[in-house]
């Protein structure tokens, strides 16, 4: 298995013992939120033996300058996403819904500034 993560430190379980090797731990997508942001953008993955060990890891290389304040970690097997190859079909039906665009409502004319 390729390491995602070169940078990642090798860590002990909670047993105190290195266990199997990071190459059979799950892969983990890891998530921060900035001090100035609002939402959390991917920064990107690691592999832990547990998801305390993957909190903790994505705090240690992720965060190592005090520019997150949440961290989400979320196993890779447990997402589940669309294709790109799917982008037309996947997202084409929202053109049909001519309800959606602001152009379909006709605006009175007493309704100011809009």
């Amino acid at each position: 298995m390729t390491e995602t993560n070169p940078g990642a430190a090798s860590a002990k379980d909670n047993s105190g013992s290195t266990g199997s090797t990071r190459g059979e731990w799950p892969l983990y997508e890891v998530f921060v939120r900035g001090k100035r942001g609002l939402n959390h953008v991917h920064v990107g993955s690691l592999h832990a033996a547990d998801d305390q060990m993957a909190v903790h890891h994505a705090r240690d290389v992720y965060t190592r300058r005090n520019e997150g304040v949440s961290i989400w970690v979320v196993r890779a097997s447990d997402i589940t996403a669309s294709s790109p190859d799917e982008k037309d079909p996947m997202f084409a039906p929202s053109g049909d819904k001519v309800y959606r665009h602001p152009t379909f409502y006709d605006i009175p004319s007493d309704v100011p500034h809009m």
